[in-house]
Protein backbone atom coordinates (compact mmCIF):
# COMPACT_ATOMS: atom_id res chain seq x y z
CA UNK A 1 0.00 0.00 0.00
CA UNK A 2 1.40 3.67 -0.56
CA UNK A 3 2.46 5.55 2.47
CA UNK A 4 0.42 8.48 0.36
CA UNK A 5 -2.99 9.75 1.66
CA UNK A 6 -5.49 10.98 -1.14
CA UNK A 7 -4.86 14.13 0.04
CA UNK A 8 -1.52 14.10 -0.41
CA UNK A 9 -1.50 12.81 -3.45
CA UNK A 10 -3.75 15.69 -4.65
CA UNK A 11 -1.63 18.22 -3.17
CA UNK A 12 1.42 16.72 -4.38
CA UNK A 13 -0.31 16.76 -8.20
CA UNK A 14 -0.77 19.95 -7.98
CA UNK A 15 2.35 21.34 -6.96
CA UNK A 16 4.30 19.14 -9.75
CA UNK A 17 1.93 19.78 -12.29
CA UNK A 18 3.30 17.42 -14.83
CA UNK A 19 2.67 13.74 -14.76
CA UNK A 20 4.14 11.31 -17.18
CA UNK A 21 1.88 8.80 -18.90
CA UNK A 22 4.10 5.72 -19.66
CA UNK A 23 3.74 2.49 -20.38
CA UNK A 24 6.52 -0.32 -21.84
CA UNK A 25 6.42 -3.91 -21.52
CA UNK A 26 10.21 -4.06 -20.01
CA UNK A 27 10.33 -3.31 -16.54
CA UNK A 28 14.20 -2.50 -16.74
CA UNK A 29 13.40 0.44 -19.30
CA UNK A 30 10.53 1.61 -17.43
CA UNK A 31 12.89 1.73 -14.31
CA UNK A 32 15.26 3.79 -16.20
CA UNK A 33 12.41 6.04 -17.56
CA UNK A 34 10.92 6.92 -14.08
CA UNK A 35 14.29 7.82 -12.76
CA UNK A 36 15.04 9.84 -15.58
CA UNK A 37 11.92 11.78 -15.12
CA UNK A 38 12.43 11.87 -11.29
CA UNK A 39 15.73 13.67 -11.62
CA UNK A 40 14.47 16.03 -14.09
CA UNK A 41 11.76 17.03 -11.48
CA UNK A 42 8.80 14.92 -11.74
CA UNK A 43 7.39 13.50 -8.65
CA UNK A 44 3.51 12.19 -9.84
CA UNK A 45 4.25 9.23 -12.27
CA UNK A 46 1.18 7.29 -14.10
CA UNK A 47 1.88 3.80 -15.52
CA UNK A 48 -0.45 2.44 -17.47
CA UNK A 49 -2.40 -0.89 -17.26
CA UNK A 50 -2.52 -1.27 -21.36
CA UNK A 51 -0.15 -5.01 -22.00
CA UNK A 52 -0.26 -7.66 -20.57
CA UNK A 53 2.87 -7.19 -18.53
CA UNK A 54 1.62 -4.05 -17.57
CA UNK A 55 1.48 -5.70 -13.41
CA UNK A 56 4.43 -7.36 -13.48
CA UNK A 57 6.30 -4.26 -14.50
CA UNK A 58 4.41 -1.51 -11.92
CA UNK A 59 5.55 -4.08 -8.99
CA UNK A 60 9.32 -3.37 -10.31
CA UNK A 61 8.40 0.14 -10.79
CA UNK A 62 7.09 0.34 -6.91
CA UNK A 63 10.24 -1.05 -5.58
CA UNK A 64 11.84 2.31 -7.15
CA UNK A 65 9.46 4.29 -4.05
CA UNK A 66 12.76 3.37 -1.86
CA UNK A 67 15.62 5.17 -3.88
CA UNK A 68 13.02 7.77 -4.84
CA UNK A 69 11.36 8.77 -1.73
CA UNK A 70 8.99 11.80 -3.44
CA UNK A 71 7.82 9.37 -5.63
CA UNK A 72 4.06 9.08 -6.32
CA UNK A 73 3.24 6.64 -8.47
CA UNK A 74 0.14 5.69 -9.81
CA UNK A 75 -2.05 2.84 -12.28
CA UNK A 76 -4.30 4.52 -15.11
CA UNK A 77 -6.28 2.94 -17.85
CA UNK A 78 -8.21 1.38 -15.11
CA UNK A 79 -11.75 0.11 -15.46
CA UNK A 80 -13.05 -2.30 -13.30
CA UNK A 81 -12.37 -2.19 -9.44
CA UNK A 82 -10.82 -5.73 -9.33
CA UNK A 83 -7.81 -4.30 -11.00
CA UNK A 84 -8.05 -1.36 -8.87
CA UNK A 85 -7.29 -3.44 -5.70
CA UNK A 86 -4.46 -5.66 -7.49
CA UNK A 87 -2.23 -2.23 -8.52
CA UNK A 88 -3.54 -0.92 -4.81
CA UNK A 89 -2.64 -3.54 -3.17
CA UNK A 90 0.84 -3.80 -5.19
CA UNK A 91 1.34 0.23 -4.01
CA UNK A 92 -0.38 2.51 -6.57
CA UNK A 93 -0.63 5.70 -4.73
CA UNK A 94 -3.69 6.72 -7.35
CA UNK A 95 -6.09 5.15 -9.99
CA UNK A 96 -6.49 7.20 -13.37
CA UNK A 97 -9.28 5.95 -15.18
CA UNK A 98 -10.17 7.15 -19.08
CA UNK A 99 -13.73 6.63 -18.43
CA UNK A 100 -15.52 7.64 -14.35
CA UNK A 101 -17.08 4.33 -12.68
CA UNK A 102 -19.18 4.19 -9.55
CA UNK A 103 -16.86 0.86 -8.70
CA UNK A 104 -13.58 1.73 -9.25
CA UNK A 105 -14.53 5.00 -6.98
CA UNK A 106 -15.61 2.87 -4.39
CA UNK A 107 -12.58 0.80 -4.22
CA UNK A 108 -10.25 3.98 -4.08
CA UNK A 109 -12.32 4.99 -1.69
CA UNK A 110 -12.48 1.83 0.71
CA UNK A 111 -8.48 1.93 0.41
CA UNK A 112 -7.83 6.03 0.60
CA UNK A 113 -6.60 5.81 -2.57
CA UNK A 114 -6.85 8.89 -4.83
CA UNK A 115 -9.16 8.64 -7.33
CA UNK A 116 -8.98 10.72 -11.35
CA UNK A 117 -11.20 9.96 -13.24
CA UNK A 118 -11.97 10.60 -17.28
CA UNK A 119 -14.70 13.30 -17.92
CA UNK A 120 -15.47 15.57 -20.31
CA UNK A 121 -18.57 17.16 -20.29
CA UNK A 122 -19.73 19.76 -17.30
CA UNK A 123 -22.51 16.66 -16.50
CA UNK A 124 -19.59 14.21 -16.18
CA UNK A 125 -17.34 16.23 -14.32
CA UNK A 126 -20.19 17.01 -12.11
CA UNK A 127 -21.02 13.29 -11.29
CA UNK A 128 -17.09 12.42 -10.69
CA UNK A 129 -16.99 15.10 -8.06
CA UNK A 130 -20.03 13.76 -6.34
CA UNK A 131 -18.57 10.16 -6.25
CA UNK A 132 -15.70 11.95 -4.62
CA UNK A 133 -12.91 12.78 -6.97
CA UNK A 134 -10.29 15.20 -5.99
CA UNK A 135 -9.02 15.44 -9.24
CA UNK A 136 -10.74 14.89 -12.59
CA UNK A 137 -9.53 14.48 -15.74
CA UNK A 138 -10.42 16.21 -19.12
CA UNK A 139 -9.81 13.27 -21.23
CA UNK A 140 -9.25 13.37 -24.80
CA UNK A 141 -7.83 17.17 -24.08
CA UNK A 142 -7.10 17.14 -28.21
CA UNK A 143 -10.57 17.09 -28.66
CA UNK A 144 -11.72 20.26 -26.86
CA UNK A 145 -8.97 22.11 -26.35
CA UNK A 146 -7.96 25.15 -24.15
CA UNK A 147 -10.86 27.50 -24.90
CA UNK A 148 -13.24 24.38 -23.57
CA UNK A 149 -11.26 24.48 -20.51
CA UNK A 150 -11.31 28.41 -20.02
CA UNK A 151 -15.55 27.96 -20.80
CA UNK A 152 -15.61 25.34 -17.91
CA UNK A 153 -14.22 27.73 -15.41
CA UNK A 154 -17.02 29.89 -15.71
CA UNK A 155 -19.60 27.90 -14.02
CA UNK A 156 -16.98 25.47 -12.53
CA UNK A 157 -14.71 27.69 -10.98
CA UNK A 158 -12.66 25.35 -7.96
CA UNK A 159 -12.60 21.55 -9.77
CA UNK A 160 -9.52 20.86 -9.91
CA UNK A 161 -8.65 19.67 -13.54
CA UNK A 162 -5.98 17.97 -15.24
CA UNK A 163 -5.89 17.37 -19.24
CA UNK A 164 -4.44 14.45 -20.78
CA UNK A 165 -4.47 14.10 -24.70
CA UNK A 166 -3.31 17.44 -26.74
CA UNK A 167 -0.52 18.68 -24.54
CA UNK A 168 2.90 19.18 -26.16
CA UNK A 169 6.25 19.00 -24.46
CA UNK A 170 6.61 22.44 -24.81
CA UNK A 171 6.14 25.34 -22.73
CA UNK A 172 4.18 26.90 -25.04
CA UNK A 173 1.61 23.99 -24.86
CA UNK A 174 1.97 24.29 -21.11
CA UNK A 175 1.43 27.93 -21.10
CA UNK A 176 -1.90 27.57 -22.82
CA UNK A 177 -3.43 25.07 -20.69
CA UNK A 178 -2.34 26.55 -17.58
CA UNK A 179 -3.37 29.78 -18.60
CA UNK A 180 -7.10 28.77 -19.63
CA UNK A 181 -7.02 27.07 -15.88
CA UNK A 182 -6.04 23.65 -15.68
CA UNK A 183 -4.36 22.61 -12.27
CA UNK A 184 -2.24 19.63 -13.52
CA UNK A 185 -1.07 18.16 -17.19
CA UNK A 186 -0.42 14.42 -18.08
CA UNK A 187 1.65 13.74 -21.16
CA UNK A 188 2.28 10.35 -22.75
CA UNK A 189 3.97 9.21 -25.98
CA UNK A 190 5.32 12.79 -27.04
CA UNK A 191 7.10 13.01 -24.23
CA UNK A 192 9.73 10.07 -24.58
CA UNK A 193 9.19 10.47 -28.71
CA UNK A 194 12.57 10.47 -30.04
CA UNK A 195 14.18 9.80 -26.55
CA UNK A 196 16.71 6.62 -26.76
CA UNK A 197 18.27 7.39 -23.16
CA UNK A 198 17.74 8.68 -20.04
CA UNK A 199 19.38 11.44 -20.09
CA UNK A 200 17.18 12.72 -23.02
CA UNK A 201 14.25 12.55 -21.04
CA UNK A 202 16.07 14.31 -17.93
CA UNK A 203 17.08 17.21 -19.92
CA UNK A 204 13.38 17.55 -21.82
CA UNK A 205 11.76 16.94 -18.45
CA UNK A 206 13.66 19.48 -16.69
CA UNK A 207 13.26 22.65 -18.49
CA UNK A 208 9.11 21.31 -18.51
CA UNK A 209 9.11 21.32 -14.71
CA UNK A 210 11.16 24.86 -13.65
CA UNK A 211 8.95 26.45 -16.29
CA UNK A 212 5.62 25.06 -14.48
CA UNK A 213 7.39 26.05 -11.26
CA UNK A 214 8.00 29.33 -11.89
CA UNK A 215 4.09 29.89 -13.19
CA UNK A 216 3.47 28.84 -9.12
Amino acid sequence: MSPFSAADVVARTLQAPLVPVFYHADAAHAQDVVRACYAGGVRVFEFTNRGPQAFEVFQALAKLTTELPELILGIGTIYTAADAERFIGAGAAFVVQPVTTAEVAGACRAHGVAWVPGALTPNEIYAAQQLGAGLVKIFPGNLVGPDYVRALRGPMPQVPLMVTGGVEPTTESLGEWFGAGVNAVGIGSQLFKGAADPATITARVAPLMQFLQARA
